[in-house]
């Protein structure tokens, strides 16, 4: 297999069911399609039994976006890896242009455009319309973990997720930076495409009351980890805001969109 797509699971069968249905009309039929559900009470599990062509991970309890992950890319066989979550829709060509923008960019991590919020557009002519116009467009260094591909020569040198980071938040933001201090090219492009609703199963998790403060846990891991001391912290933040800020600026100002867009309280927030 060339690519390995892993999508890790905890309940939101509906979303599930849309992201499943959204991949088999965008992707090829090669694409080796891993599912790595941490023991779903929804009727997620029995749904997947209905799934054709999928690698399936059925845990007995919630490992968390890191445990899954982790057994995800361990089963895979693919040359690239894609993980994303599972509150996404994906538009046509959506892999085939990060594919292209690995390539062409020589980058070893790559993430796609994407449009956050409710799904109130026309998915496919509006991810036509950016592409088209942002298919050059690439902001150097960072990714998303919402859904980032990278190739497997990335988790043979940093690692895997690091599993200290309970249920889900900051993971991600640590094997971002492992990759980044390895000497890895990582990169956002406007080649693709795909919608997400937006953190659908941490919310749902945060809520839950034995669970609260993750969260807080795992900033507080993250900082003791790289020895990020308060005003470090909020020194990184300022500059990443201002970062991102300056590309959204100049992204819409030349193409009328930007890599990340929002849909919050009735209106499109550009980042």
């Amino acid at each position: 297999m060339t690519v390995s797509i892993i999508i890790p699971l905890y309940n939101q069968l509906e979303y599930t069911r849309g992201c499943l249905e959204s991949l088999r009309r965008t992707s090829a039929a090669d694409v080796e399609l891993i599912l790595v559900d941490n023991a779903s009470s929804d009727g997620t599990a029995d749904y997947l039994q209905t799934v054709p062509d999928l690698v399936l991970i059925a845990n007995r309890e919630n490992r968390g976006f890191a445990g899954a992950c982790n057994q995800g890319i361990l089963a895979a066989s693919g040359e690239w890896i894609v993980v994303m979550n599972n509150d996404v829709i994906l538009s046509q060509g959506w892999l085939q242009g990060l594919l292209s923008a690995a390539g062409e960019r020589q980058l070893d991590m790559v993430s796609p455009a994407i449009r956050e919020g409710d799904l109130n557009y026309d998915l496919e002519p509006y991810a036509e319309e950016l592409t088209s116009r942002m298919k050059s467009v690439v902001r150097s260094g960072a990714v998303n973990g919402i859904c980032f591909m990278a190739h497997r020569r990335v988790f043979e040198t940093i690692g895997v997720f690091d599993e200290n980071f309970r249920i889900g938040q900051y993971e991600d933001k640590d094997l971002f930076l492992r990759a980044r201090r390895a000497g890895f090219r990582l990169g956002t492009v406007g080649a693709a495409f795909i919608h997400h609703f937006g953190s659908i199963t941490q919310k749902a998790v945060g809520a839950r009351r034995e669970t609260r403060d993750y969260a807080l846990a795992n900033k507080a891991y993250f900082s003791r980890k790289w020895h990020l001391p308060w005003w470090k912290r909020l020194s990184e933040r300022g500059w990443n805001r201002l970062k991102n800020r300056l590309h959204s600026l100049r992204e819409k100002r030349r193409y009328g969109h930007t890599l990340m867009e929002k849909w919050i309280d009735g209106q499109l927030r550009y980042d």
